[in-house]
């Protein structure tokens, strides 16, 4: 493994702890500020919106800039958000604090994606991905817990300055380990692209697969979320589980997030596609089950890591397909993508909400989920059916041409005479 992957998902370590930590410390940043829980809780939701602005205007703006560059200044910005929140005198500063690390999070893992891709070989690409993700699946099964304990036991506010340390090690490691330039195949194409600027980069959109890639990311992984973000009811209410059980029911949760990041990011390097197929169709199966299976202490512990599972190993796979597609202009949409994992976070949170609000029960979201993974799978054959029909055939001497055996001094057109054999000898 190269050892700039190591500091990528270092960074990754860190944004999942700021993005995920918040929800456990509530009730303290509430007290401290003397504001109301659901007040508090924009301190969740300014954070969101920010990553969905945040994603493609940093992209943009840093479409000309070398990608190292840019990853450091990007941990910059995350370090001065975290360590604004630790010292806030006010709510709104903290707030503030809070949109300002956003706005590094869909750049960082957007344009993090792109090196780490590039760190390998072409069939190794999706691997690279999952292994830098590895820091976000790891943030909710070590990083957040450890937060939120520190937050409880000591300061909300030591949590937040620790999760800026974290931020100058992954600083430090990127300016230390990361090449200059890229390393991928891709380079001068990629290059001529971020000269072209927002033109070039704005060219990825107007392809049919990178769009329903990016639906898929909202809808596969929003789905997971429906059930996620609504689990404490669940576990509670419908399960019958204490709620200090909550926190290791996430554990669970996150190690099978952390299994599924690298497995799927590994079984899609050998078939993307097909490892789509079962990750978001075993999604809805489980997502289904779980509307069930969630109102039995066993069952919800069992199928949770699964569900964490099948979730997580769509991400390096769907985030790989829009590179792969976007090969000309990866970063907005590469960034545009981490948007859109946000943006099915919220989506899901939504619905799963009109659910409940609806009557239909403290397990409706999983539901909701299910049939949010389900869109995406028949968004997965869509797009393997449109693939295939944009195959033109390929002339027969075109084929010729580019056969791995074709034999030295062939015709390379009509009317050409073959090269006659080389008189050169090899040496000696």
């Amino acid at each position: 493994m190269p050892l700039a992957l190591l500091a990528l998902a270092i960074g990754a370590f860190g944004i999942g702890a700021t993005e995920f930590v918040i929800m456990g410390l509530l009730p303290e940043v509430a007290g401290t500020f003397g504001v109301s829980i659901p007040t508090a809780g924009y301190l969740a939701t300014g954070y969101a919106l920010g990553v969905v602005v945040g994603a493609p205007v940093l992209a943009v703006a840093g479409a000309r800039i070398p990608r190292k560059r840019m990853l450091t200044a990007l941990m910059g910005l995350f370090i001065a958000g975290n360590a604004l929140s630790a010292v806030a005198p006010v709510f709104a500063v903290m707030l503030a604090g809070r949109i300002i690390a956003s706005l590094a999070h869909g750049a960082f893992f957007g344009i993090g994606a792109i090196v780490a891709a590039s760190l390998v070989a072409p069939h190794r690409r999706a691997g690279a991905i999952a292994l830098m993700f590895t820091g976000l699946t790891v943030a909710n099964v070590v990083g957040v817990p450890l937060g939120t304990w520190l937050g409880q036991q000591v300061s909300w506010r030591a949590t937040f300055a620790v999760i800026a340390g974290i931020g100058v090690i992954a600083l430090a490691g990127v300016a230390a380990l990361v090449p200059h330039g890229d390393r991928s195949p891709d380079t001068d194409a990629a290059a001529t692209a971020r000269s072209g600027g927002l033109r070039g980069e704005l060219a990825a959109f107007r392809n049919a697969q990178v769009l329903l890639a990016m639906a898929m990311t909202v809808l596969g992984f929003g789905g997971v979320f429906a059930a996620v973000t609504y689990l404490a009811p669940m576990m509670t209410d419908a399960a019958g589980y204490a709620p200090g059980a909550v926190t290791w029911l996430l554990v669970l949760f996150g190690l099978g997030m952390l299994i599924g990041n690298l497995a799927g990011g590994r079984y899609a390097d050998r078939a993307l596609m097909p490892m789509l197929y079962v990750s978001l169709g075993g999604l809805a199966v489980l997502l289904a089950l779980f509307t069930v299976a969630a109102h039995h202490k066993a069952g919800a512990a069992i199928l949770l890591p699964l569900i964490g599972g099948f979730g997580f190993a769509t991400v390096a796979p769907l985030q790989k397909r829009v590179l792969d597609h976007a090969a000309q202009a990866p970063t907005l949409a590469s960034a545009v993508n981490i948007g859109a994992f946000n943006l099915g976070n919220a989506l899901a949170a939504w619905l799963g909400g009109v659910a409940l609000g609806a009557g239909f029960g403290p397990t409706s979201p999983n539901a909701v989920g299910a049939a949010m993974a389900l869109a995406a799978l028949a968004l997965a054959v869509a797009a393997t059916v449109l693939e295939r029909r944009a195959k033109p055939a390929r002339p027969e001497r075109d084929a010729r041409r580019e056969a791995a055996a074709e034999p030295e001094g062939a015709a390379v057109g009509p009317g050409v005479s073959p090269a006659p054999p080389s008189t050169v000898r090899s040496g000696g």
